[in-house]
Formats: structure tokens, C-alpha cells, sequence
């Protein structure tokens, strides 16, 4: 792959930064037009996007020094290169949303709707941003004979070097496309205010649990399991609430 898209001496574009940026763009944008659809105040989606993002970006990053940290003890100033690759979804998906409760209270919106608008762009920003991590090497597979296998030879990647391994960013993007695709077409089907988030962070998790087996970055240990799977159940969790509540309220 190529983490380094162009290279003019100073001047380097990273792959990995170019992608997350188009995620992070095409999330605003789809959020903008589901938010026009709901009669919300699509103005407010540029600004509260800014937010959200530096919010999950240093949630994302904060996670991934935590599950690094004696390597970052050793090299600080990398603790700031995020664009070279190294972001936990996870993590930054928790703080992105705790900014978004606090940007929502602070200007008065139905934080929950507001939710329900915002998530299917997040799963779409999600799933082009893992192209970036496909390019950069970053949440790599475990080795494997599949004949869709991929090997990295570029020696900036952050994937081992000429080992066939599986393409779990590929897993990523496509059920992030997935998640996408199942939000939009039952978007009149679930209506409770919260009820679509809840949708999203079943699936996510349930897609995240599953590939996480496949993955073999470093993610902190918790006995057979990563410390991502922790987070993304309790995230999950918080789904199958959110996703159960209206029901309840309604018998």
C-alpha cells in the first residue's frame, strides 16, 4: 500500500489524512441533508461537525496512546502524528458523542433526534476513512491463507512487511457501507426518538466484536479478548437501550 500519497520533499500528503478527511466530509454532508429531512437546523451541522470531530479525533488518539503508551513514552512528539495512522474508532466514537451531548444541550437541540440524523453519515465517514487504513497499514489482520489476503511491501506501512494477512480495514469499510446502507433504507421504519442510534451502535459493535478476532495490532488484552471488545460491548449496550427504550415507553 502507500501511506505517502505525494512527496515533495517538505511537503508530504498522507493517505491515511486524505481519507479521513473524506470521511469526515462526506459524514457532514449526508448529515446536512438527513438533518433538512427532519426539519432540524442543518445550519448548525458545520459547526457542530467541528466539534464532534476534534472531539473523536482526540478521543480516537487518546485510546491509542493508552494501548501504547511504552512506546509513546519513548517517542512524545509521535503522540501528535495521528494523520500518519493510529486512530481507535471506538474510543473516539465515545468522546464524539459526549462532545455532541454537550454542543446539543449548550444550543438547546433534541440532542437524541439529533443522533438519529447524524449516525448513518458517521458509519459512511467510517467506511471511507478505513481505506486510509488500509493504505497506511494501521489495524492490520492476523496472518492468513484466504486468497483475499493482503501483504504490505511498502516499509512505511504499519502492517508487517511481506506477510499475507487478512484485510480487516477492508472488513471495516465494507460493514461500515453496511451498517450505511441498513440505516437509510429503514429510515421510516424505526422513529423513536434514539431508537436509530441505538440501530447503529448495535451493529456496530456487532460487526466490530466479530472482525476484532481477526485483527492482530495491539489493542490491549483482557484474556481472549482486546480492550476495543470491552469498550465496543459497552457500547453496544448502550445501543440495545437506546434501541429497546421507545418500545418500552410505548406499552
Amino acid at each position: 500500500m502507500h501511506p505517502i500519497l505525494l512527496d515533495f520533499g517538505p511537503f508530504q500528503l498522507h493517505t491515511y489524512g486524505l481519507f479521513m478527511a473524506l470521511g469526515f466530509l462526506m459524514a457532514m454532508g449526508w448529515s446536512i441533508l438527513e438533518t433538512k429531512r427532519a426539519g432540524l437546523p442543518h445550519e448548525l451541522v458545520p459547526d457542530l461537525t467541528i466539534s464532534i470531530i476534534l472531539g473523536a479525533v482526540v478521543g480516537g488518539r487518546l485510546l491509542f496512546v493508552l494501548l501504547k503508551l511504552p512506546y509513546f513514552l519513548d517517542h512524545p512528539l509521535e503522540i501528535f502524528m495521528f494523520w500518519k495512522g493510529g486512530l481507535v474508532f471506538s474510543g473516539g466514537l465515545a468522546v464524539g458523542l459526549l462532545v455532541g451531548l454537550w454542543e446539543g444541550r449548550r444550543r438547546k437541540q433534541p440532542f437524541l433526534k439529533w443522533l438519529d440524523c447524524v449516525v448513518p453519515g458517521i458509519a459512511l465517514g467510517q467506511a471511507v476513512g478505513r481505506i486510509g487504513c488500509l493504505t497506511a497499514g494501521c489495524c492490520y489482520g492476523s496472518e492468513t491463507t484466504v486468497p483475499w489476503a493482503v501483504t504490505f511491501t511498502d516499509p512505511l506501512c504499519l502492517a508487517p512487511a511481506a506477510v499475507a494477512l487478512h484485510p480487516t480495514q477492508i472488513y471495516h469499510a465494507l460493514s461500515g457501507f453496511t451498517v450505511f446502507a441498513i440505516l437509510v433504507s429503514l429510515r421510516d421504519r424505526f422513529k423513536g426518538p434514539g431508537q436509530r442510534t441505538g440501530l447503529y451502535l448495535i451493529l456496530f459493535a456487532l460487526f466490530r466484536i466479530i472482525i476484532e478476532f481477526y485483527r492482530a495490532d495491539f489493542r490491549g488484552t483482557l484474556g481472549p479478548f482486546s480492550v476495543t471488545h470491552a469498550t465496543t460491548a459497552i457500547l453496544g449496550c448502550i445501543g440495545l437501550w437506546l434501541f429497546l427504550r421507545p418500545q418500552q415507553r410505548s406499552t
